[in-house]
């Protein structure tokens, strides 16, 4: 077996450091926050950075706040704090519905949202919770900040748009009236990845949606936003009928593969049934209906 180039290690004490650092050294440096995605990916030889920047102890990216009309969370955000965030409950808690499927306590005790989303992995449950609610993406680099939406960020499976020299830094969250989320997911055991996963959110006015997202996770080569659900919703008062119709449009805009968890037919399935129930769980919250 080849033995493994040796790895620097640098600990940042500054966001501004960290991304000097990035840029100095160029695309063999990579970020480690929680360490889950990356770590095993050394292991098996799928990444040999050359540089590891440690930013554990940039607190300053650790925070789930509320502005005026948004909240806000720092990329360094555990996975256990958007669990027990009352704030997060109150507004969108599909956050905790995801968290507390996701993994195990140590897992959520030491990943991130930041190091969630810039894995981009197609069966991760924060990408598609994020895409629902139509969260932004901060991304800072050496000349300043930009803002993108989920449905720009996501560039593909394990690729998004943080650039060579730049870090995610926040994800952005509207706050508007009359809104409901759910995440609905089906694992073959405990913490497991998903076999598929649906993240809803709604927003109702005069009992009817005013706006809709909903995005499936292992469903596809990456997270899917499947808006062809909010153009079906948007402006209709809440059904089963229209929720079906929903649950068939994603089942059809999926594009699972066949793998040990399944068959692409019963995926297909699954992913229709995901849809109905999350739909159903965020009207009755943005009603306050749920049981």
């Amino acid at each position: 077996m080849q033995t493994p180039a040796p790895c620097d290690y640098e600990r940042a004490t500054s966001v501004d450091g960290a991304i000097a650092t990035l840029v100095e050294r160029g695309e063999g440096a990579r970020i480690l926050a929680g360490g889950h995605s990356l770590i095993p990916m050394m292991k098996l030889r799928l990444a040999q950075p050359e540089l590891l920047i440690d930013i554990n102890d940039l607190a300053e990216l650790s925070y789930i706040e509320l502005t005026s009309d948004e909240i806000r969370i720092g990329a360094m955000t555990r996975h256990a704090e958007l669990l027990r965030s009352e704030l997060l409950a109150e507004h969108f808690p599909l956050f905790a519905d995801a968290e507390e499927v996701i993994a195990d306590p140590v897992v959520r005790n030491r990943g991130t949202i930041g190091g969630s989303l810039c894995q981009a992995d197609p069966a991760e449950d924060l990408s598609a919770v994020c895409s629902a609610v139509k969260a932004e993406a901060v991304i800072r680099g050496a000349d300043g900040e930009r803002v993108l939406p989920m449905s720009e960020f996501h560039a593909g499976p394990y690729v998004t748009a943080v650039g060579a020299g730049e870090i995610l830094t926040e994800v952005r969250i509207k706050v508007r009236s009359g809104a409901g989320s759910a995440h609905e997911k089906v694992e073959r055991r405990a913490g497991d990845y998903a076999i598929a996963a649906c993240s809803a959110a709604v927003w109702i006015d005069g009992g009817a949606f005013t706006d809709v997202g909903v995005a499936l996770a292992a469903a596809g080569p990456f997270t899917i936003e499947v808006a062809r659900i909010e153009e079906l919703l948007r402006g209709q008062a809440p059904t089963e009928e229209l929720f079906a119709q929903a649950g068939a449009l994603a089942a059809e805009d999926a594009m699972p593969m066949a793998d040990s968890r399944g068959p692409v037919d019963y995926k297909r399935h699954l992913v229709g049934v995901l849809t109905k129930r999350a739909l159903r769980r965020a009207t009755a919250r943005a009603l306050h209906q749920e049981a």
